[in-house]
């Protein structure tokens, strides 16, 4: 109990030091000491089995993070050079973005190619069970702790869907995740189809380099830009592909606490497609960044939105790194579209509702329903 007590220790000293500046809360902050040095002697004394002191101590500090919402969460060392690394566009595990909601892990979105996507894993899907693992209870980086594993090593995913009376056991091999997040193709020799799968580093650069290589050569006079399933990511690279299609106007805007995280993007003279017809395609798998391009070019009315609505995570975390290596994830402000409207919890709604024929969505194929509504709209 040691690093118990020296966590209690300072906890005290913070407080003594700030009591004046609180006086109406140090009672109150006081007991809640008092009972977390008992909680935690009793669990040392009674417990049913020995407990890592370390680990405690972790859990205790994510699940002060976690009790603000569903995103703010600690990272040890290891889940913190992980997330360093899928930023990247690199990293290994089965391809899945997931999110917590009301204490249950949920899938955000499956990425295109991967083991989730080819296992059958939806947005929406509800994560019970990793192994022999009850997911209920653990925070969402324990969750993701647990799908983690070398590439080549096997999981069962258990999970939880709408619709579904049943549990549906998913086994599915882990691999080292390649996000190419940009991919095109010519459809009906003058649309340009453009799909990006998330927002990483490298993603404005490869979606311009794809417009150029369509363009080349090609009687191209309108565009669709697939945003399906689409998790999210940089901010800075929602907003420099936001600015792709804006010839001006804000794309978005960031309101905290502090005056500081108030922030405006303004879109620079130069879309790149010479603001020739455009149409957005998202659904219950697009969020975040996703969605901020999606409800910049619907509010300055550049593209037609398709689709059904969007996931509604209006949130701005940041990553402080702390001095053992790993690392907070906390929000510190919410997104507002150029209409003054907030993401959180609302999402991005259509111009033209259309639902997918079936929830496994095939890209490329006549069985995409979305898609083919896009391509019936252009063509009238």
């Amino acid at each position: 109990m040691k690093k118990i007590k020296i966590f209690i220790i300072i906890l005290f000293l913070f407080l003594f030091h700030n009591r004046y500046a609180f006086p109406e809360n140090s009672d109150v902050l006081y007991q809640k000491i008092d009972l977390f040095s008992e909680v935690l002697e009793k669990i040392k004394e009674d417990y049913v089995d020995d407990v890592d002191q370390s680990e405690v101590m972790d859990a205790a500090i994510n699940g002060v993070l976690q009790s603000l919402d569903p995103y703010s969460a600690y990272m040890n060392q290891e889940m913190f050079s992980n997330m360093e690394t899928e930023t990247k566009g690199a990293f290994g595990g089965l391809g899945i973005e997931v999110g917590m909601e009301a204490g249950v892990i949920k899938v955000i979105s499956p990425i295109d190619d991967t083991p989730a996507s080819r296992a059958g894993i939806k947005a929406g899907d509800y994560i019970v069970r990793i192994d022999n693992t009850q997911v209920q209870g653990k925070s969402l980086m324990e969750a993701v702790n647990l799908m983690r594993g070398p590439p080549g090593a096997p999981i069962e995913i258990t999970i939880r869907r709408k619709g579904e009376k049943k549990a549906i056991v998913v086994k599915i091999i882990r691999e080292i995740i390649q996000v190419k997040s940009v991919t095109a193709k010519i459809i009906d020799k003058n649309i340009g189809y453009f799909r990006l799968t998330a927002f990483n580093e490298n993603s404005g650069q490869q979606l311009k380099s794809k417009i150029d290589e369509i363009k080349t050569g090609n009687e191209i006079d309108k565009f669709i830009l697939d945003l399906r399933n689409n998790p999210g990511g940089l901010l800075s690279q929602a907003i420099k592909i936001s600015d792709f299609f804006l010839d001006d106007g804000e794309i978005v805007s960031t309101r905290g606490r502090n005056k500081r995280e108030n922030r405006k993007w303004f879109a620079k003279k130069g879309d790149q497609i010479n603001g020739k017809p455009l149409i957005v395609l998202i659904n219950y798998g697009s969020a975040s960044a996703a969605e901020i391009v999606a409800g910049a070019l619907k509010d300055h009315k550049r593209a037609i939105l398709i689709g059904v609505n969007s996931y509604g995570k209006g949130s701005v975390q940041s990553i402080i790194p702390l001095k053992n290596q790993g690392a907070i994830r906390l929000t510190i402000s919410k997104y507002y579209l150029p209409s003054g409207k907030s993401i959180s919890e609302v999402g991005i709604i259509p111009d033209f509702e259309v639902e997918e024929k079936n929830e496994d969505f095939a890209i490329n194929t006549a069985s995409d329903n979305q898609l083919n509504f896009a391509v019936k709209l252009f063509n009238g």
